[in-house]
Formats: C-alpha cells, structure tokens, sequence
C-alpha cells in the first residue's frame, strides 16, 4: 500500500507542487493550508509522513510537529524553512523532526529524501514486528509444562522478568536453559535491547579474555583492529553466559568485576569501560562441587547465584512428555505440511517411558524425525528411532521408584496412561473416554482423583 503523506504549506503554489511531484512517485498525496486544518485530517486518518512549513497561520509548524508525534508517535515529520529560520529547523530536529529541507525546494533532492524516510520507516516497522514476534516466541507461557515443578518455574521467570538480578540457572544439557533466559528477558524492562548468547564451552581459552572483554589493535598477533567484546555487544540488553563453569580460572576474577563493578578492560586497554548488561549464566555442572575441588571461584559463584532456576529433567516431569511430544508433532507437521492427528498408545508409551539422556531437545529430534517417516494418521512405534523398538517395555515401564507399594504404582500408571490418551487426542475429554473405555464422568472423577489438569494450559 502507498505511504501516505500531508503536504502542509500556507502557499497554494508550494502545496500544489509537491501534490503533483509525490503523486507521480507513487504515493498517496494530501495537503492543508494551515496546521489546525492539517492536524483535523491527520487525526481523522493518520499520516505516514507530514512536510510542512514552519510560519503558517492559525498554527505553527513546531506546534504542529508536536501534537503531531504525541499522537502517532510513528509518523515522520519533515519541516520545509527559508535559510534565515535554519536555528528553528534544528529546534525542530531537537522536538523530534526526521528530516528538514530548505526552500526553494529541489524537487529532486526532496525527491530523495522522502524515499530514504520511507525506507527507514520500513525498516522500523519491520524492527517493531521482529521484535514482537521474539517477544511472542520467548514468552513464558510457551514453555511447555504443566507439572508442579514447571509450573513454579513460570512463576520464578515472572518475577524475575521485573527485576535486574542475576540469575543462574542449572539442569541437564537439553532442558531448555536458553528458552527460559530468553524468556526472562524478552518478557522484562530491557526486551527492546540485545539478547547476547556466549557458549563459554565453545570459545577458545585464548580468545576467552578477548572474546567476553574486547581487545585494542595491536594488543597480540592477530589484532588487526580494535574489537568490541560481548559484553559491550549486550551493553543496554542481556548477556547469557551458557556453560559458565568452562570460564577459565584467570577470568573468573574479571567477571566477578564485570558483575560487581559494572565495567570491564579490554585486552591491551588500562582504562576500564562501563557497561550495562543484565547477567543471567547457566551450567549443567554443580557448581557448589566446583567450589569445594577449587575450579570455581566461591565469590563468583553467590554473585551469580542471586537467583537460581532448576529445570528438571524429563524423568521428573514424565507427565510433561505427551504435552511436549504434541507441542512438537504440531510444529513439524505445519513445517512438513503433513496431516498427521497425533501417536498411537504404542508409540506414545515407549515415548514416556524413554530414559531421555538428550532430554528435551532429543525429545525433539525424534518427534522431527517420526513425522518425517510416518506414513498414517498416528506416528505408530515403527516411525521411532530403532532403539525405542529395542527396547523392553514391559521392564520400562515398571515405577521408577523402587519404594512405591503396589498402591502408588498402579495409581503411577493410571495418571500416567490416561494422560497419554488425552496427548493422543488433543485433550478432547469424550474421545478420550470412549478410547479408555468408561464414561465421562467417569474420566473426570479420575482427574479429580488423580490431581489431572482439565486442560493442557
């Protein structure tokens, strides 16, 4: 659709000309003779760009420029002025005014210059859309889970999602500690700033100083320019230290400072430079051990540790496994363009009862995997990898707790077998029921029983 653009002039000449250029670029062309007829139009239907005059009766353009970007902040504003007034077009500027142009007018430099503001426009609008879809990919509530220990999780993210402090948090490799940081801080104060994500496991020890801090040109061979570290790179957003346990000891001390005194020295610098990024690390060590072998600094590690998130892994959550399981099954069969409607009880057993070393993220690759090869309606236990065939169900299925009674392990199965055919039915209450063979009311009476959730949410 064309931009839209307001010509503002109290000169019927001036105000005709510009009509009769912008139109024949392309775009759709109003003018007003005066600021008040021109705010009236504007707030009747807003404007992508405004040019006007600055001396007009009735309303100046400055008064205009103002009203103008307190209603539509997105709307540019370009300010036409005569030499002598150029104090009053950088005044303007200062009010918020993209651009000004000097009259006489050249039709070919404004020519210019309003396509370069249009471009820009596109490119903020196209900022604004990028950064609300990253808002809604991380938003918390698309962490999946709804186990007891998930669910005190969304509500740590909330609460920190409002505050500065640092966070630490720990699991397994696969659990999803990313997902929760970027959660973190793309539901808090700083989302419209950087998300910064460093693999410390993955930097040479070399580079580790030169990477995290920054290095000036000339301070070791291969410094052939000064370089910003990825600490300035986060300055304003948030820094995510993955694997924060494989930083070097020799760097631990200047982290600790980075932490506490807010700046850092580039490599071959004496002066330090202040930054502001918000610290949250993660490790799938236990840091606590690595304090007590020496590995890890005690200091470092309560500066750190202010707050600390523990995700579980799958085998504490196997009531999380279909919710996930279905979550991806529908991420990838919209990916494929398949029509695939869920997985058999076979398959979504053997999913359960999986010991998942990988965690969620192998829980992922097979589901990808299973849709790739899946020729029926339901993924079928034939479409899993050829270990999940391999493997014993009937043993795997057994309590994984060796104290339960017999009691608490049919009680065990039962939440758990009926929560796999609500997964395998997209939480439809009646055909789960009639796949489990008993009533629904039956089937409620289990969920209050059982402690089941009602829904996925």
């Amino acid at each position: 659709m064309p931009a839209r653009i307001l010509i503002v002039d109290d000169e019927q000449i001036i105000r005709e000309s510009l009509v009769f250029v912008l139109r024949k670029e392309g775009y759709q062309v109003e003018d007003a003779s005066n600021g008040m007829e021109a705010f009236r139009k504007h707030e009747e239907k807003p404007f992508d760009l405004v040019i006007t005059d600055i001396e007009m009766p009735e309303m100046r353009g400055i008064e205009l420029l103002e009203r103008v970007t307190q209603r539509t902040p997105q709307t540019f504003v370009m300010i036409v002025t005569a030499f002598a007034s150029i104090e009053t077009a950088i005044q303007a500027l200062r009010k918020g005014a993209y651009d000004y142009i000097l009259k006489p007018i050249e039709f070919d430099d404004l020519i210019h210059r309003v396509h370069k503001l249009m471009e820009h426009r596109a490119l903020v609008s196209e900022n604004i859309l990028l950064r609300q879809e990253l808002s809604r990919t991380y938003d918390f509530d698309r962490i999946i889970g709804q186990s007891q220990s998930m669910k005190l999780i969304f509500e740590t993210i909330k609460r920190l999602s409002q505050s500065e402090g640092t966070v630490l948090i720990t699991g397994k490799s696969g659990t999803g500690k990313e997902l929760v940081a970027r959660a973190i801080h793309y539901n808090g104060g700083r989302k419209q700033k950087r998300f910064v994500a460093v693999n410390c496991g993955a930097i040479v020890d070399t580079l580790f100083e030169s990477e995290l801090f920054g290095h000036k040109k000339g301070s070791f061979t291969g410094a052939t320019s000064d370089k910003d570290g990825l600490f300035k790179v986060a300055d304003g957003g948030t820094i995510f230290l993955d694997e924060v346990g494989e930083i070097p000891s020799h760097l631990q001390v200047k982290l600790l400072r980075a932490i506490e005194q807010k700046e850092i020295t580039p490599v071959g610098k004496t002066d330090p430079v202040t930054i502001d990024a918000r610290i949250i690390a993660a490790t799938n060590k236990d840091l606590r051990q690595e304090v007590e072998r020496g590995k890890f600094r005690e200091d470092l590690f309560y500066r750190l540790n202010v707050v600390e998130i523990h995700l579980p892994s799958l085998t504490e959550r196997p009531s999380d496994i279909p919710l996930l399981a279905n979550h991806f099954i529908d991420l990838y069969r919209k990916q494929m363009n398949r029509a695939i409607k869920g997985f058999s009880n076979e398959a979504m057993t053997s999913l359960v009862n999986y010991r998942w070393k990988g965690e969620v993220r192998e829980l992922e690759n097979v589901i990808e995997r299973a849709v790739i090869f899946c020729d029926e309606d339901f993924i079928q236990l034939k479409d899993l990898p050829e270990y999940f065939r391999a493997t014993d169900l009937t043993s795997s299925a057994m309590p994984r707790s060796g104290g339960e009674s017999l009691k608490e392990a049919v009680r065990h199965f039962e939440k758990q077998f009926i929560q796999q055919t609500l997964g395998n039915h997209a939480f439809n209450k009646e055909e789960t029921a009639k796949a489990l063979g008993i009533s629904l009311s039956s089937l409620y009476r289990k969920f209050e029983e059982l402690n089941i959730p009602l829904s996925k949410d």
